[in-house]
């Protein structure tokens, strides 16, 4: 009759069936011991009756699952990756299976898809980051502003310069806007964007460029402060200068993930221009914000609204 594949709680369900049939043990009692309902019991022991042990197996041990995905439909998904998303990362390309080519699939299956196909490196093959400091623990207590040159329309157009202001309690991107480069009037411009928007912060933590900080120390104008630092300072907003990358790693990170995600979407987009794309970047940062802000520590909003008495 050949053979025929059980596990541990088969023979265990066997041993105490065949007990049940040699008037050694009651229903009840067998219900207890394997966790099942007296019906469930009963079930087991009239299959038991009729197809011998071998009817204890599970029917669909050996079968593939129902939720299978066909393999017409696995290499489908992993052709339209190779040819439009192969430089996408998981949660993204999943995404766009789904939005753009009505494909469903789970970010982890997906992700053995392309392991197994090579498409995709495992997280021991990526590089590691610095530990990340605790964060701030109210909403607008500190915001990291930084400027991340790029070539954010690849070919398509030339290189230029994303503001990024986040939030340190939450990861939530509150103001993004496309500038020719890093100068002190394109981050008045969107500080005034931000403070439309949001109110005055408690604090502003950037690195150390030019625009937040006095490269000599000994200059006897500006009592120590660059221009826009002044502004700061009569907005009442604290100025923070760090002294490494990894110090402001929440938006060193979003870096790395907005040239990643969000050249992408320009591309997808057919964007190629600055004015053009910081329209888009309004709808862009709220599904942004949607998928990977984070909830602070605490619940109070500490934004100070613009038309304010002098403290």
């Amino acid at each position: 009759m050949g053979w025929v594949m059980m596990s541990e709680r088969d023979l265990n369900r066997i041993e105490i069936i065949s007990q049940i049939v040699d008037g050694r043990l009651n229903a009840e009692r067998a219900a207890n011991l394997l966790a099942l309902t007296k019906r469930q019991v009963f079930r087991l022991l009239r299959r038991f009756r009729e197809d011998g042990p071998s009817a204890m197996s599970h029917k669909a041990r050996g079968k593939p699952p129902n939720n299978k995905i066909h393999d017409a439909k696995r290499t489908y998904a992993l052709d339209l990756v190779r040819e439009k998303y192969h430089d996408f990362g998981l949660t993204m390309a999943a995404e766009m299976l789904e939005e753009h080519h009505g494909f469903k699939v789970s970010r982890e299956t997906l992700r053995q898809w392309m392991q197994a196909d090579g498409l995709w490196l495992s997280r021991k093959q990526r590089r590691t980051f610095h530990q990340p400091r605790l964060r701030r623990e109210c909403y607008g207590e500190l915001i990291q502003i930084d400027g991340s040159d790029h070539r954010w329309f690849e070919d398509r157009g030339p290189a230029c310069t994303l503001l990024v202001f986040i939030d340190d309690a939450t990861s939530k991107l509150m103001q993004l806007r496309f500038v020719k480069s890093e100068s002190t009037f394109s981050y008045f411009d969107a500080l005034e964007g931000y403070l439309h928007d949001h109110g005055r912060p408690v604090a502003f933590y950037s690195d150390k460029h030019t625009v937040f900080r006095v490269p000599n120390q000994a200059a006897k104008s500006g009592h120590g402060m660059t221009q826009f630092g002044r502004a700061l300072n009569e907005l009442s907003i604290e100025i923070l200068c760090a002294n490494s990358s990894q110090a402001k790693g929440r938006v060193e990170r979003a870096n790395r993930t907005l040239q990643d995600r969000l050249v992408k979407e320009l591309r997808l987009a057919g964007i190629s221009d600055m004015e053009a794309a910081n329209a888009f970047l309004p709808g862009f940062m709220q599904r942004f914000n949607e998928k990977f802000s984070k909830s602070a520590y605490r619940s109070d909003d500490l934004h100070r609204r613009l038309n304010f008495e002098p403290d």
